[in-house]
């Protein structure tokens, strides 16, 4: 099993007001398995993405990723396993507009022990299964929101992580690009073996997973085996 959250509680203080926002939740995602998670704005969907990312940590609970439990550990532990482990994809692509479509992919590798010739052929790789590696030396600004959107989700991949956490990943796009980024979502979870947790509101989007998971209020209402 590649996640095992169990008990998980996440709290947030506005004030003088306490708000659950996740309660008591436990979910599992296999190895390989992409799920959808899905609800109403405020249910906790991506709170509990960045509760699996590392990138927060809960009040109460377990939450165990790829065999490594991160309740506990520190925040240059935690930084550590996400270079390690995950891939980010944000609805919003978090490019650095000085950067070339190249330079982007290669800034999680610049905290690994490659030499420059390992990352070059990294970042040549990861562009090429996206699709631009005609579109290297481009920065932002010059691209597409669909190909910006593969630059960002080269960025991700180009460690090989243990699994991608996408946020929204076609909410700022037309339908057109939102079918793309799905088909190469698609692509690397078929082909690459690679899990996916996606937060979306898109019901199209959604059926592209292999499971439903509707949160409600902080936690799991329901799940479903999306029918092919």
């Amino acid at each position: 099993m590649l996640v095992v959250a169990r008990d998980v509680v996440k709290t947030y203080t506005r004030g003088d007001q306490v708000l659950r926002v996740l309660d008591r939740l436990d979910l599992d995602v296999e190895e390989g398995e992409w799920v959808a998670l899905m609800g109403p704005s405020g249910s906790g969907k991506t709170t509990l993405l960045n509760l699996l990312g590392g990138i927060d940590v809960p009040d109460e609970g377990s939450i165990r990723v790829a065999g490594d439990e991160l309740v506990g550990r520190s925040a240059a532990e935690l930084s550590a396993w996400r270079a390690r482990h995950v891939g980010f994809v944000f609805q919003l692509y978090n490019l650095l507009p000085v950067l070339t479509a190249w330079q982007n992919v290669e800034l999680p590798l610049l905290l690994a022990p490659l030499s420059r010739r390992e990352r070059r052929r990294h970042v040549d790789a990861a562009l090429d299964v996206v699709g631009l590696a005609d579109r290297v030396h481009h920065h932002p600004a010059q691209l597409s929101g669909g190909q910006q959107q593969r630059v960002a989700i080269a960025r991700a991949i180009v460690t090989d992580p243990s699994f991608l956490l996408a946020d929204e990943p076609t909410g700022d796009l037309d339908a057109r690009s939102a079918e793309e980024i799905l088909d190469l979502l698609g692509r690397l979870h078929r082909d690459f073996g690679k899990a996916i947790v996606m937060v979306t509101h898109d019901p199209h989007a959604a059926e592209a997973a292999d499971r439903l998971v509707h949160l409600e209020k902080g936690t799991i209402a329901r799940t479903e085996a999306v029918r092919r």
